[in-house]
This record gives structure tokens, sequence and C-alpha cells, in this order.
């Protein structure tokens, strides 16, 4: 079972992204008592992460304006931004490159060099609407978009269409996202729809970049993407805890700091 600490967590980021969440779906996601979450929901009002309401929780008025993704785009940024500019030294000319959804990967793309944005320079193929915004915006650019079902929460599409458009593709580097990351555990994220991309995205390249700021290093989310074995580079900023960094070293994958 889900330690109580960590529900709280993960029902505080299922806020972020849905603005509202209710006890039964709670109930079934998390296998626990209605009684169990309910606790959990008042712990949380009273840490004013969120407002009970009949049947459920919705966001906290006063903890952020915006969407869920939006807000979360605006967390860490300066890290963010950091980060998307070493990860984008990566990328070389004629490469074929995979970018997950996420905020931090959408910082990747920005940050490409001037160079490679010319045509027939890079092929970038990606599920995040975040992405196909920055690209579009670029003198002919050689953009795959993949087709699925669109999750506004996380501004991506998922599902069997975006699945079945990767199945026949292969690349040279993956730039993948995560909520959580540990060394036991891997790449993790709230979403299962979300993971299957990420793994599908790490599964088609030869090789794997996770880009995470120092906020997301030893936490574990709630469901699992891939695990460090599928990783070669963590790309994340100077905050990082030295243990976890070790320990990554230590299983082999490339630590670069921003």
């Amino acid at each position: 079972m889900i330690p109580a600490e960590l529900r709280r967590d993960l029902i505080s980021k299922l806020l972020d992204e849905r603005d509202s969440v209710s006890v039964t779906e709670l109930m079934a996601q998390f296998g626990v008592t209605d009684t169990s979450i309910r606790h959990d929901l008042t712990v949380l009002q009273d840490a004013g992460r969120l407002r009970r309401v009949r049947g459920g929780a919705v966001v906290n008025g006063g903890a952020r304006n915006g969407s869920g993704a939006l807000w979360r785009a605006r967390e860490h940024l300066s890290e963010k931004r950091r980060i998307g500019e070493l990860a984008a030294s990566l990328v070389h000319d004629g490469d074929v490159v995979l970018f997950d959804s996420g905020s931090t990967v959408a910082q990747v793309a920005i940050y490409l060099r001037g160079a490679l944005r010319g045509p027939g320079s890079v092929t970038l193929v990606t599920n995040s609407l975040p992405v196909v915004e920055e690209v579009g915006s670029w003198d002919q650019p050689h953009l795959i978009c993949l087709g699925g079902l669109y999750l506004p929460e996380h501004r991506a599409l998922v599902g069997p269409g975006t699945m079945a458009a990767l199945r026949d593709l292969s690349a040279d580097i993956a730039f993948l996202g995560c909520d959580g990351l540990t060394v036991e555990g891997g790449l993790t994220t709230p979403h299962m729809l979300i993971a299957e991309i990420g793994s599908a995205l790490a599964a088609r390249a030869r090789r794997v970049v996770v880009v995470a700021d120092a906020s997301k290093l030893g936490r574990t989310g709630f469901t699992p993407i891939v695990g460090l074995d599928a990783v070669q580079v963590l790309v994340t900023d100077s905050r990082a805890d030295p243990d976890v960094v070790q320990g990554l070293r230590a299983r082999g994958i490339e630590v670069l700091v921003a």
C-alpha cells in the first residue's frame, strides 16, 4: 500500500492537472477506504493545498492561477531553462529526435541551436503540443506530429493512435521528462497513458536523455515509465541531491548538471 504521505502528494498532483477529484475515484486508484481518502483531503485542506467539496475536492483558488500544465511550466522555470539549454547541446545535425511531453522537455526544443532549425537539419517527432508550437514557428522544420487522444492537463497526445504512430520509427535520441526519479524505481509519472508513451519513446531511441529539475530526484510518482537500465543521460540542476547523483552515476548513467 502507498504510504499516506505519498498518497497525499499524488492527490495534490492530480488536482494540479485536473482541478477536481472525487472520493470514489481516489478510493479506486489507491485501493483504500473512503475514510482514509476523506482524512487525506482534510489534511490537505488544512495545509492549504485544496478545498473540500461534497464528494471530493477542488483546487484551492488561492493556490495557483491558470491550468495545471501552465502552472507546472512556471515551476522552477530558471532551472528548466538551464537544463533545456544544456540538453539541447546533445543534439547534432542529421539526428532524429523524439520529444516526450512535459515542460522541461519543451525547453530543450526552445534551446536547439539556430543551425539545427534550418530545413533538413534534424527530424523532430513529438506528441507534445508545446513542442509542436515551438518547432512550428521555425522556417520549414521537419516535424512529425504524433496523433492520438488529447490530454489537456498534460498538453499531450496519448493512446493507441500515438502508440501505433511510434511503432515503426527509430531515432538517435529521445528526451524524456518525469514526475519522479529514484535509483531503485527509475522514472515515474502520475498518468498511466503518459507513462506508456514515455516507455515507447525510450524503446525507439538509441540514446535516452532524461531532463528533470532537482525537485524530481528522489521522488517516487504513481506509475513507472522506464527503469534506469533504459537511460543513458540525466540532465538536472545544481540543487540535485548529491547522494542521488552518486547513485545514478554508480549505475553507469552520465549526469550533467546545468
